[in-house]
């Protein structure tokens, strides 16, 4: 199989799946977490929490993004889209899409980059900013496949003035779709609920094998509470009206 075919195949692979095995990460994450915090013990030191509250700040930077992205974004493009492959009834070009090509993996590395902070060991972030970049340049690679296999000369016009990750604010073009929050509400209850779960998960891990209790820290039950019921209210109003049926 050619290289670029080989390539494709994974992307689409592992864009199918995008949602689910970047969750393949959490154990690794845990177990330097872990050994991280018994080194702190030891030398008589506590994590800070200052540093923990900027993970949690740059992860929610990275939801923001994913936000504003999906807000602006044109009906049909912009979605998980994991049981029906590539969609994309148009190309997105203004708005986010004009100073970087994939937005949305661009807020996903801030997301996971803060939780991956966590840990507070350099090589870790280190070996995750690696491991994400092979990760994500393959879905990229099928994803720009499949939009220029479909729009051609308008698409390939358009990325050669837009870089693909790293951002170009000189380009930003006022987006020419009004901010749909029922967008983002039904495409970011799962996202937002994953985020405050795996914080909460990796926090209680900690507190249970270092200091053998259960955790006791309010603000993360109250985030990972709060982001539940707002996940499972959504779900309700999605399964029992149409309020969220309409995007604008």
């Amino acid at each position: 199989m050619a290289l670029r075919n080989e390539l494709r195949s994974q992307g689409d692979y592992l864009f199918k799946y995008r949602s689910y095995l970047p969750l393949v990460f959490i154990l690794p994450a845990l177990l330097v977490y872990i050994q991280n915090q018994f080194y702190l013990q030891r030398i008589g030191q506590t994590q800070a929490e200052l540093y923990e509250l900027i993970c949690i700040a740059v992860s929610l930077f990275g939801l923001l993004i994913r936000m504003i992205t999906i807000g602006y974004s044109a009906d049909n493009t912009s979605g998980r889209n994991t049981k029906v492959g590539q969609v994309a009834d148009s190309i997105n070009t203004t708005g986010m899409y004009s100073i970087f090509r994939h937005p949305l993996y661009v807020g996903n590395f801030f997301m996971w980059l803060g939780i991956a902070g966590f840990t507070q060991n350099f090589w870790f972030l280190v070996a995750f900013i690696f491991m994400y970049w092979i990760y994500y340049e393959r879905i990229m690679f099928a994803e720009e496949e499949f939009l220029i296999s479909k729009y051609e000369d308008e698409y390939l016009n358009w990325s050669k003035r837009v870089p693909a990750f790293i951002p170009k604010l000189g380009n930003w073009e006022k987006s020419i779709n009004t901010f749909s929050w029922i967008k983002v509400i039904r495409q970011e209850k799962t996202g937002i609920l994953n985020l405050f779960l795996t914080i909460l998960m990796v926090k209680i891990i900690g507190e249970l094998v270092v200091n053998h209790q259960l955790l006791n820290d309010l603000k993360y039950w109250i985030a990972f509470g709060a982001a539940l019921f707002y996940y499972i209210v959504v779900k309700i109003i999605q399964k029992k009206t149409s309020l969220l049926k309409y995007d604008r």
